[in-house]
Formats: structure tokens, C-alpha cells, sequence
């Protein structure tokens, strides 16, 4: 284990360390603060073992999301009579909420309570601790999250192959000979479900050594740009794509799987008739070039496929993902090094027993299957705007601004309108948290630690690193006490704090017991250090984690405390067997429910290709919706245009500007034409439509918002996940 050099807890100089919270890269920064603890300057940390100094332009804007004058700094109350807000003291918001929500739970039951969790969830301590117990103190079923406008496809075909959907084997960047890339574009995104700092220079380090970068996608993106190969498809093809390799693969002899599977001969017919002549149509891919990346995938000393978020919100999403890991499987790179491995977390949280199980109940108006505890966010609306019972009347949204992330956010919009009761914990007053009756706001960042339990799952290479609070509280609650204290008021409790009652001490208290119990450790509480009890349980996780001091280990939260630029655990190694939950012991790679998907896939083929088709876009200086209020983001030209080929505004006859329609909806955009998109694709970026925003560089850079012209009632069938690639539209001049 290395471990880097280690300054006192206690920096005498105001220059201080902290891993950026701004996307999934964990880059270590070093922040400069005056006298009035405000961030000054912001370095990239040259000592951090994984980021190595990198820093992007979202990062070097740290201070600015940190000292916003736009952020909330105290609850706010809205009075529905006249729309107006007022500032209110932190027992009162509480005692409203404690009032209101109880009140709905007992008229109309649990499930006209609906929550909401937003992205930057996974980027706290507090989302990852203290959201289940908010979600277990509502009792509802009605849990949504931006995983399915997101993620959930490749969760859900992970849960079926290898039973955990946290089971995601993540491609060996730095050992790797060849990577094939589908729908992802690290060098604007920072990577995503697949954490690795300096992305872009990890992908130069692959060529250099000799190994292969393909790109796949309907963009020439920065990405596509810097590849040995760049290949148009068309969105929402890559399922075909992968399917004419599996075939391949097969055809040729080239299969070389190297762990123990079951299904292969299924998978085998199932690639029958998915010849690469047959793809070739569909994707715009030749036949030749998909036979010619089966051989290189199956000749290179090591190999990965990764896919990201173009191939998740897509109409077969969860095949694309499952087909991503069957041809690593099929290749033998799965659990191999160089290939695609599993990171070890150091802080061990709940470990699954059980195989993983999709579709244990279903939303009440279109009958989707549940994933992961959660429901479609695509049918929020439906479930608040249908009577009858279990309608959701009350909503609770953390962190997120689904108006704007998710589909029909027109109709999301107007659903929010009508609600009985709102809450929203948000820095932000926003297109969503407008609708809120109560917005409870939580620290800066540099109030808060920062752990990051859920990235570091994914991780290209085993890191651990811990970020203190670098700035007091004062005399407000933090982040875990916001939640913990959301999660009494719901129950009818509000728990004000007193001098000698804490509620958060109580609450860690219990689940520091109850682990220690189930451990066999209760005699060990007196060892877990830490100033507060989140501290401790963090202390806990990693003292029961796979370095653990109590697992044969030496780490603990000491370790990290006294190496705060971050300890380096070592490259991924092969854990397949520490991380396989099915029920028969082997890599289930012939899920039924993904078996029975390819009749859609296969009915599509008969089906005509639309004309024009909208995808969405990442840019190096945005993360969803929530940074387009820091003005060195913002900067430059407009960001929010409709890029697409000149063939295309000369075919139609466009100009300047066009109007966009969808099934869903209409928009008037400005065009970017660009020979880097594909024709017949036109994309637009997401997260933009701040017009009349109380956020004021928002309101300026208004855009215009993407979900206006997505369909909720379109999803991948098999995950409920948002289809936000392959939008039929037409257009027509402005």
C-alpha cells in the first residue's frame, strides 16, 4: 500500500486540501481560502497518487459553485396564496414539514408520498449514508432517481449476468491493449461509471505504449477525435453493432471465454441471425468493419468494450449494456487484467446475500417494472396527475431538478404545479424546486467531508482519500442532520435538537450498534475514531473493508486522515469470485428477461429508419443542469445549439435558426452546422432552459430545455430507463 506524504490534520496555512465533488473523476484539488473562509484559488493536487494534479474547468470553478451569491443559505417558505417566498428558521421548516407530510401519509397512505433523488447524491457523504433512511422513514415504493434517465440499463444487465447491479467490471485503462468505446466521450464528461482521473491523459498513455483506441459514435466528439478510429453509427444501433461481433466471434471460432458461464449456446443462437450483412443496414456500419473489430478484439493481447451514457438512454439500452460484457466475456477479458476488472471499495457498506431481482413490484398507471427499488422517473408525472388510489400528492425532491433532466419535462413541470405538498432539498432555487412549498438547503461544499462511497466503486485503479469539513457549520445543520432530521419530520417526529438531545448522534448511534452486533464487534465501539459520528461509521466501513484493520488490513479513517492527498491501493485485480451473487455460481450470460428483449430488437429491423433523429451532448464545462450559474462555465459562445450536418440544412432549406418537433413537443433553436455529426442526427445538449430562473448567469444563458422534446412514454423496456438518443424530429425553417 502507498501512501502519500501527510501534513497535520490542522493546516496552519490556508491553503487546503479536498477531492473535487463536481463530477466522476475524484480529482484531489488544493483550495486557497482568505480570512472569511472564502475560496480564493484552486489548484489541481500534484500529490494526489490517482488524479496527479489534473484538474478541468469545472473543477478550477470549485470556489465558484462554493461562494454562489444565488445558493440558498437558510430555508425558504412558500406562501401558495401569493407565490412569494420567505426566509424561515431551520424548527420551523421542519415543523411544517412534520405537519403536512404526516398528514397526506395518513388521508391517502404511503404511496402518495413520491421522493426524488437527484446526481449529485452520489457525490456526498450524506447521500450515500443517510438517503435509505429517509427512504425507509417515507415507506413508499414511489422512489425515483436520475439512475434511469442515466445508468440503470448497464445496473440492471450487471445485476443479471453477475447478480449485483454494483457489480460493474470497469475497462483496465491502463493496462489495456485495445478499447472499444460506444456512446461515451471522456474527454467533455471526465469518464462515467468508470472513475478515472486525467481520462484524457490515460488514453494518450494507451496509445503511446502501442495499444487501440475505437471510437463508435453518431458525433466525431473530442474523444472520437484523438482515436486511432473513428466509426459513425446511427443512435440507437449499437445493439445491432454488437450483436454482428458476437456473431462473428462465433462464426470464426474466435470465442476464448475464460471464466466459468452459463448460456453460452443460448447466446450463440441468439447472434444467429444477426449477421454483420444484416447490422450493417441498421447501423450504417459495413459488414466488413464489423467483422474486422471481432478479429481485433479477439487478436489484441488485451481488450475492453466500454459503453456509456449514448448507448444507456437509448431504446435498447439494457441490450446494448448486456452485449458490452457478453463480448468480454466472449474475448476473454472479463476479470483479467488489461481487459475489464472489478474495483475494490475501501469503505465496505451492505454486502449482497441474495441474487439480484428486477421487477418485484410496478408502478400503479403503466405497469413498469421496478429496478433497484426505484420506479421509471419517466412515469413521475403519470403517477401525480392520475387519480385514483396510491396518486402521489406529495413529493420530496434531493439534489435534483427533474423538470429539466428528465422526459417530458414540459409535462413534469405542470405535474409539480399541482401537487399537494413539495419539499426539496437543493442549493437552488430552480425550474423544479420552484413548485417546493419548503426548501431546506444544505451547506457549502467546503462545510461538508467528502467521501466518495459510490464513485470509488468504480475505479480504474484501488483509491482511497478523505476530505474533512475545512469550514465550521456555524449555527446551521449539516448535510446528514438535514436528512435525518427530513426523515423524523416525515414520520411526524421533527426531532428539534436541543442541548441535550441530538438526533443524529441518536440515529448513528443505532446503526453503529447494529453493525458492530453484526459483526460480532460490539466490544470495539470505543476503538472507531472521528469528530462526529458520521466520521466514525466511515471509520467503521473501512476498518471492515477489504484493507480493513479488521479484515487483516491496516486501514482506517487515521490512515487517510493522516495522508490526505490520498492512498493509493494498487492496480484492479481479478475478484469475480468475490463478487458473483448468482444463484448457479457462474456468469449468468443468457438473462431470460434480455432473451425475450431481442424480439423487439429483431421486430425493429422490419421497421423504417426516421428521417432525422436527436441525441444529446456533454460538454467539458456543464454537468446536467446545476453549473450553468457560475459565469466562467457559462463563458464564450452559446453552448445550447442544434449542431448539424450541412447536408441537412441544405436538404431542408434551413438557415439560422429551426423549429424542432417531436411527438412529444416543439423548440426553436439556434443551428451549429458541423461535418463532425452524422447526417440525418442532430443533437442538443441537455440540463439548458433557465429563461425566468432566479438564478441570474442561469437566467442569462437561458437555452432551451432538450426533455421538452423527449417522450416519456418511449423507454427501454426491460430498465424503464429514459430514451434520450434516437428522438424522431422534424424541422422546419424559424
Amino acid at each position: 500500500m502507498t501512501t502519500s506524504a501527510s501534513p497535520s490534520r490542522t493546516v496552519a496555512s490556508r491553503n487546503l486540501l479536498r477531492t473535487c465533488p463536481l463530477c466522476e473523476a475524484v480529482c484531489g484539488l488544493e483550495l486557497t481560502l482568505d480570512a472569511q473562509d472564502r475560496v480564493t484559488a484552486v489548484r489541481g493536487d500534484k500529490q494526489d497518487p490517482f488524479s496527479g494534479g489534473f484538474l478541468c474547468p469545472k473543477g478550477a470553478s470549485f470556489g465558484n459553485l462554493d461562494g454562489d451569491p444565488d445558493r440558498l443559505t437558510e430555508p425558504l417558505i412558500r406562501d401558495r396564496a401569493t407565490g412569494s417566498w420567505r426566509s424561515a428558521g431551520w424548527d420551523e421548516a421542519f415543523d411544517l414539514i412534520a405537519e403536512r407530510i404526516p398528514a397526506i401519509r395518513s388521508e391517502y397512505g404511503n404511496q402518495s408520498v413520491a421522493l426524488y433523488l437527484g446526481n449529485p447524491n452520489a457525490h456526498t457523504v450524506a447521500g450515500t449514508l443517510y438517503a435509505p433512511a429517509l427512504i425507509r422513514a417515507l415507506g413508499t415504493r414511489n422512489l425515483y432517481s436520475a439512475s434511469t434517465a442515466d445508468q440503470m440499463p448497464k445496473q440492471l444487465a450487471c445485476g443479471l449476468l453477475f447478480g449485483d447491479p454494483l457489480a460493474v467490471p470497469v475497462p483496465d485503462l491502463d493496462r489495456t491493449d485495445y478499447l472499444l468505446m460506444l456512446g461515451a466521450n471522456p474527454l467533455e464528461s471526465n469518464g462515467s461509471i468508470c472513475t478515472a482521473p486525467d481520462f484524457p491523459g490515460r488514453l494518450r498513455a494507451l496509445r503511446a505504449r502501442g495499444g487501440r483506441l475505437v471510437v463508435v459514435d453518431p458525433r466525431r466528439t473530442r474523444t472520437a477525435a484523438v482515436a486511432d478510429e473513428h466509426l459513425f453509427v446511427r443512435p440507437g444501433a449499437d445493439a445491432y453493432l454488437l450483436f454482428g461481433i458476437v456473431h462473428t466471434l462465433f462464426d470464426e471460432g474466435l470465442t476464448a471465454v475464460g471464466v466459468e458461464v452459463a448460456g453460452l449456446d443460448e447466446v450463440r443462437a441468439a447472434a444467429r441471425e444477426f449477421t454483420p450483412e444484416v447490422v450493417a443496414g441498421r447501423t450504417g456500419v459495413p459488414a466488413e468493419t464489423v467483422r474486422r473489430l471481432a478479429r481485433e478484439l479477439a487478436a489484441a493481447p488485451t481488450a475492453a468494450v466500454y459503453a456509456r451514457i449514448g448507448t444507456c438512454t437509448a431504446e435498447f439500452g439494457t441490450l446494448t449494456q448486456w452485449l458490452v460484457d457478453v463480448l468480454n466475456v466472449l474475448t476473454g477479458n472479463l476479470d483479467r487484467a488489461g481487459g475489464v476488472m472489478f474495483a475494490a471499495a475501501a469503505a465496505r457498506g451492505v454486502v449482497r446475500t441474495k441474487p439480484f431481482r428486477a421487477g418485484r413490484w410496478r408502478s400503479r398507471v403503466r405497469d413498469l417494472p421496478e429496478a433497484m427499488g426505484e420506479l421509471p422517473v419517466a412515469t413521475l408525472g403519470d403517477e401525480i396527475t392520475t387519480p385514483g388510489a396510491g396518486q402521489v400528492r406529495a413529493v420530496i425532491t434531493v439534489a435534483g431538478n427533474p423538470v429539466l433532466s428528465a422526459p417530458s419535462g414540459t409535462r413534469l413541470d405542470e405535474a409539480f404545479a399541482g401537487l399537494d405538498f413539495m419539499v426539496s432539498v437543493d442549493r437552488y432555487l430552480n425550474e423544479t424546486t420552484r413548485h417546493a412549498d419548503v426548501i431546506l438547503p444544505p451547506p457549502r461544499p467546503v462545510q461538508s467531508p467528502h467521501y466518495d462511497f459510490a464513485l470509488l466503486q468504480f475505479a480504474v485503479r484501488n483509491y482511497a482519500r478523505y476530505s474533512p469539513p475545512l469550514v465550521a457549520l456555524g449555527d446551521r445543520p449539516s448535510e446528514a442532520a438535514v436528512y435525518v432530521r427530513l426523515g423524523a419530520a416525515v414520520s411526524g417526529q421533527p426531532h428539534n435538537p436541543t442541548a441535550d438531545f441530538d438526533p443524529l448522534v441518536v440515529f448513528d448511534e443505532f446503526v453503529l450498534g447494529d453493525t458492530l452486533n453484526r459483526a460480532g464487534l460490539a466490544e470495539r465501539r470505543q476503538d472507531l475514531i472521528g469528530s462526529t459520528t458520521t466520521e466514525q461509521r466511515l471509520d467503521l466501513m473501512l476498518r471492515l473493508g477489504p484493507y480493513g484493520e479488521w479484515n487483516g488490513g491496516d486501514l482506517n479513517l487515521r490512515t487517510l486522515l493522516d495522508n490526505p492527498h490520498g492512498i493509493d491501493l494498487g492496480p484492479l485485480r481479478p475478484r469475480l469470485s468475490e463478487v458473483l451473487r448468482t444463484s448457479s455460481g457462474k456468469v449468468e450470460l443468457a438473462p431470460p428477461l434480455l432473451l425475450a428483449d431481442i424480439d423487439r430488437l429483431r421486430a425493429a429491423l422490419a421497421t423504417a429508419t426516421p428521417d432525422l433523429v436527436l441525441i444529446g451532448r456533454r460538454h467539458l464545462r456543464s454537468n446536467n443542469s446545476w453549473m450553468h450559474n457560475m459565469p466562467r462555465l457559462v463563458s464564450g459562445t452559446n453552448r445550447c445549439t442544434l449542431q448539424i450536418h450541412p447536408d441537412d440544412i441544405a436538404r431542408l432549406g434551413l438557415r439560422d435558426h429551426a423549429i424542432v418537433k417531436s411527438a412529444a413537443g416543439s423548440l426553436t433553436v439556434p443551428l451549429e452546422p458541423t461535418d463532425t455529426i452524422m447526417p440525418g442526427v442532430v443533437s442538443l445538449p441537455h440540463g439548458w432552459g433557465h429563461a425566468g430562473s432566479a438564478q441570474q448567469v442561469a437566467a442569462e444563458h437561458a437555452g432551451v430545455n432538450a426533455n421538452a422534446l423527449t417522450d416519456d412514454s418511449v423507454l427501454d423496456v426491460p430498465s424503464g430507463n429514459a430514451v434520450f438518443n434516437g428522438v424522431p424530429v422534424t424541422l422546419t425553417p424559424a
